[in-house]
């Protein structure tokens, strides 16, 4: 079966991934490195860059064995090495359509937040314990909030509120004031997609 194309993106991604300057991106975001791998956790998950490759992967038990990165967390991971500028964070939390110069695309964000918030409609145990797995810390706003690491340098917080008689359940993403120093406006949407999809897996662990 042939690839995907989010696959061949990916695949480009990692070739175009080696023009850039290594040395600069270790310095940056204090990267453990070796001369065959660059070490980038992301949502409580090991993963490395193939220094000659580009490739992603992650693992599970410690490089024993790898599995190939998708494309949501390639990309994430790629757009915060080879284009990120880091600086420090703001310590002011913004939900992604108040971001700074950010379009609003609340049809995109809509449909992508709602579809999550029916998953996890009254199973606010199972979220919390899956939260917790990623390296989540319990915040106070929502049913279930945590701050969780995309990055050891950059958080992101999840809100979620149930269901009742009234409404509907919610969830948000709050993201630092300063994220667009470390990803495009784009790339958050990829991250929040990876975001969901480990939430999923660690809920049905």
């Amino acid at each position: 079966m042939g690839k995907t194309n989010y696959e061949i993106t990916r695949d480009r991604m990692e070739q175009a991934f080696l023009a850039y300057d290594q040395e600069e991106m270790i310095a940056r975001y204090c990267l453990a490195h070796d001369k065959d791998y660059l070490y980038l956790p992301l949502l409580g998950r090991d993963c490395r860059i193939g220094r000659t490759t580009g490739r992603v992967e992650w693992s599970k038990d410690g490089f024993q064995t790898a599995e190939h990165a998708g494309f949501d967390e390639s990309m994430t991971i790629f757009d915060v090495l080879c284009y990120g500028e880091g600086g420090g964070l703001a310590g002011r939390l913004v939900s992604m359509e108040h971001l700074p110069g950010a379009v609003r695309t609340a049809s995109i964000e809509q449909g992508m937040f709602r579809a999550a918030a029916e998953r996890f409609e009254h199973r606010t145990e199972a979220l919390a314990r899956a939260c917790e797995a990623l390296g989540g810390r319990r915040e106070a706003v929502g049913d279930v909030a945590y701050r969780l690491p995309l990055f050891p340098f950059l958080p992101l917080v999840l809100q979620f509120w149930d269901s009742d008689e009234e409404f509907g359940p919610v969830v948000k993403i709050m993201w630092d004031e300063n994220v667009l120093r470390y990803m495009h406006y784009e790339t958050t949407f990829y991250a929040v997609s990876h975001l969901w999809r480990r939430l999923a897996e660690e809920m049905e662990a």
